[in-house]
């Protein structure tokens, strides 16, 4: 779960990284107001995850309250990449007098955190790695030991930081960076940028925070902030469903059980030439009630024009998932969609003999992955 800067500053403040003082702002006359409890000048910042907002207009400096209120007028509603701005973060303007760049991810090939850290702050952190290479000091930590000392010096020291008053202040904020990482369960912390102002003091400027969301019910009050507006509202049905659904934009529905697979036929129905409109994991059964809720959720994007249902009968019978499927078929009204049906597994030639014994006329059984995507993609057209 992605969570905006305004949120992600809220966690950085619980462990004690300095963050600039702001307010959340929903309306110019909140923006004023919010610019009036700050004093000084301010920066009026849409909140919208994905980057990119300073170049569309997203990102102001405004003088005064009633500068903060024309500039939050202008930003609100501003489409930016997909993103409809709702909300705004009104900050205390800063003096900037170096920029640098630190994060913590989680590196899925070394099944560590990784550190990265650069002095070349304020850019997209791909172009410091594709430009500069050698200014992106990476370091993993053992997550059997823990974070240590040496790890913060390593970073500052290797990224030719200078002044001792930094390199204090920003391995102390790499250490509670790395707590914040661990004890709020995310997936990547990231600070860019973290500012020096004139007078040495490091502050964190922005925050990117993604927590992994298969922790959330450990953190009621982090699951809160999930932004369900914001949300794709057919991934939003689905979760509501219970059905784990990804919208893309192709016109091939698809369900598979198991994510592997759901995956695979991702890729198969690319493959031969056809665009999926989802990943969808109808998981390891096949039962009607959820071949139901999945098909709810497939039909509702106005793309699809076929669906490609894709099973391997492993632990789940092929014949009970295609009753279920007829079954879910007598519930729901899809005869204008064709429906192509691949079982492989445990009774599969019995599964597939029930689907063609039931004289539905949408329904093509298939033996094969690559048949059934290529059908799939033939009846999409």
């Amino acid at each position: 779960m992605d969570l905006y800067e305004y949120q992600g500053k809220e966690l950085f403040r619980r462990v004690g990284i300095p963050v600039s003082d702001g307010r959340l702002a929903e309306t110019p006359e909140e923006a004023r107001r919010a610019a009036e409890e700050i004093g000084g000048p301010v920066v009026v910042k849409a909140q919208v995850m994905t980057g990119g907002r300073g170049k569309a207009g997203g990102v102001k400096l405004a003088d005064d309250p009633a500068d903060a209120e024309a500039k939050a007028k202008n930003i609100l509603g501003l489409d930016i990449n997909g993103h409809v701005v709702r909300r705004l973060w009104i900050e205390s303007a800063s003096d900037i007098a170096k920029e640098y760049y630190l994060s913590v991810t989680f590196d899925r090939g070394a099944k560590k955190p990784l550190f990265m850290f650069t002095t070349q702050g304020g850019v997209e952190i791909e172009q410091v790695a594709q430009e500069n290479p050698d200014a992106l000091i990476r370091l993993h930590v053992d997550p059997s030991e823990g974070f240590q000392p040496w790890v913060a010096r390593r970073l500052v020291y290797g990224a030719g930081v200078e002044d001792p008053g930094e390199q204090k202040q920003i391995a102390a904020i790499v250490e509670k960076l790395y707590r914040a990482f661990v004890e709020f369960d995310a997936m990547l912390c990231e600070i860019n940028p973290l500012i020096v102002t004139p007078d040495g003091e490091v502050r964190a400027l922005d925050s990117k925070f993604t927590v992994d969301d298969n922790a959330l019910y450990t953190h009621p009050d982090i699951a809160e902030m999930r932004d369900t507006a914001a949300a794709d509202p057919l991934e939003t049905f689905a979760r509501e469903k219970g059905v784990t659904y990804v919208k893309l934009d192709g016109e091939v529905g698809i369900c598979g059980n198991g994510a592997g697979l759901s995956m695979s036929t991702v890729d198969v129905v690319a493959h031969v030439g056809g665009r999926p409109a989802n990943f969808c994991d109808l998981g390891g059964g096949g039962n009607a009630e959820g071949v139901v809720d999945a098909l709810e959720v497939i039909t509702r994007d106005p793309q699809v024009k076929s669906i490609f249902f894709n099973i391997f009968g492993g632990i789940t019978r092929c014949d009970e998932v295609a009753r279920g499927i007829l079954e879910a078929l007598e519930r729901l009204d899809m005869s204008t969609y064709p429906i192509v049906v691949r079982l492989d597994g445990t009774n599969a030639e019995e599964g597939r003999k029930i689907l063609a014994d039931a004289g539905k006329e949408n329904i093509h059984p298939e033996a094969t992955m690559l048949d059934g995507a290529r059908r799939a993609v033939e009846l999409a057209r």
